[in-house]
């Protein structure tokens, strides 16, 4: 009996190495699965983004050569205005700095009229 039941136990414990290196596999199979779906999801995710940035830069080139139009507008009449700015300068400076000068040079003093007079 005792050599049957050694029998018995020997294949039970070869019964169970055998699950062992089923479990074992299964295990590495399933976290060889993990990482190629990570993969595969980074992949999906790099084209997705890539994909999504020509359609923005495709948007964006549309919608911006209005506003490169408007911005060399723009330009264009603030140097016609800085132009038109700078020649009535030119033609007004001489009578503003006999002005000036002569408000700096001929003084007449005032008195305020919260001020008492002198008597």
């Amino acid at each position: 009996m005792s050599a049957q039941n050694s029998a018995g136990i020997q294949t039970l414990l070869d019964a169970e190495r055998e699950a062992q290196k089923i479990v074992q596999r299964a295990r590495e199979y399933r976290t060889k699965r993990v990482k190629e779906a990570r993969d595969e999801a980074k992949k999906e995710i790099e084209a997705y983004r890539k994909s999504k940035d020509e359609e923005f830069k495709k948007f964006e080139a549309e919608h911006t050569s209005g506003n490169k139009k408007a911005e060399e507008d723009a330009n264009k009449d603030a140097e016609t205005k800085m132009k038109e700015i700078k020649e009535a300068g030119k033609t007004g400076q001489d009578k503003v700095v006999k002005d000036l000068l002569k408000a700096v040079f001929e003084i007449t003093p005032v008195v305020p009229e919260r001020i008492e007079k002198p008597k």
